[in-house]
């Protein structure tokens, strides 16, 4: 089964007092994978900048870099993308093998890009607090899907979803004291976790489709951007859980980018010279054509 999604996503940046000049990345292309195509993509910057040139990052994913250098009290970057999303397969716990013959040992070639991933990164820092919350999951001799699938049920019952408590500003270890955030904190917290058992995980960010409220009416802006985790299989590759949802992401997940956690992958961001305090707004749509 194929679905296709229009995708437009918009950040808007309103300062309180002029930006003579402004230097930006954008990684909001949508990834190519075995499951999803990008069909068509589109950055819209206003004020036009000066220059504009584009390149793959470390990981893989699209980045645009774009300089402004004309004064300017808001700056908008909208990405529209149609995407063709496919169902993917998920891999037999059955014939998967047992995570603790795994963790730390990953030999072959093909192993380079998944150990870093097992590794701290700048704000995913493993530790035993995380090892030992995860323990339960991971009985010895149990299949690493399984045991994952398990953490990933457990992060979703343990920690309430409140849009309110942290921003991307906050660390790991208060979301995680508190047992509250939002699906940033989520992923983050379970890769805290795989990466404290040696087990290799990446940071997802991408779009999920929501439903229309009671009235079947769907409200501008009213989708997400968000975030998920993938843990390494060694025989199938990548396998993706949704800690916020308690899912394996399907036809309505799109991704988006990934990298070892939010800081590799933040959509916007770059430098701006005056502007004093701004504002944010951000606006997503994803709908099916």
């Amino acid at each position: 089964m194929s679905i296709h999604y229009r995708i437009t996503h918009t950040t808007r940046y309103r300062y309180s007092s002029p930006v003579s000049q402004c230097q930006n990345e954008a990684r909001m292309r949508p990834r190519a994978t075995p499951w999803q195509n990008c069909n068509a993509h589109r950055l819209y910057v206003s004020p036009e900048p000066a220059s504009r040139h584009e390149r793959e990052d470390v990981y893989g994913n699209h980045l645009t870099y774009f300089a402004v250098q004309k004064p300017h009290q808001v700056l908008e970057v909208t990405a529209v993308s149609e995407v063709r999303i496919d169902t993917r397969e998920v891999p037999d716990p059955a014939d998967a093998p047992a995570w603790d013959k795994l963790a730390g040992d990953l030999p072959g070639e093909r192993a380079l890009e998944p150990r870093e991933f097992a590794l701290a990164s700048p704000l995913v820092s493993p530790g035993t607090t995380y090892a030992d919350y995860a323990r339960d999951c991971f009985a010895p001799g149990r299949a690493l899907p399984q045991a994952a699938m398990a953490l990933m049920e457990r992060v979703y019952t343990d920690f309430d979803y409140d849009p309110h408590f942290t921003s991307v500003a906050t660390p790991l270890e208060e979301a995680f004291r508190h047992r509250r955030g939002v699906c940033q904190d989520f992923a983050h917290i379970m890769l805290a976790c795989l990466r404290s058992l040696g087990l290799p995980a990446r940071y997802v960010s991408g779009y999920l489709e929501t439903d229309p409220g009671p009235d079947g009416v769907r409200l501008r802006g009213a989708d997400a951007s968000h975030a998920w985790v993938a843990v390494f299989c060694p025989g199938y590759g990548w396998l993706d859980l949704d800690p916020t949802n308690n899912t394996i992401p399907d036809t309505r997940h799109i991704t988006l980018t990934w990298g070892r956690d939010y800081g590799d992958v933040a959509p916007l961001n770059g430098v701006i010279r005056g502007g004093g305090p701004a504002t944010l707004e951000v606006e997503v749509d994803v709908i099916r054509t």
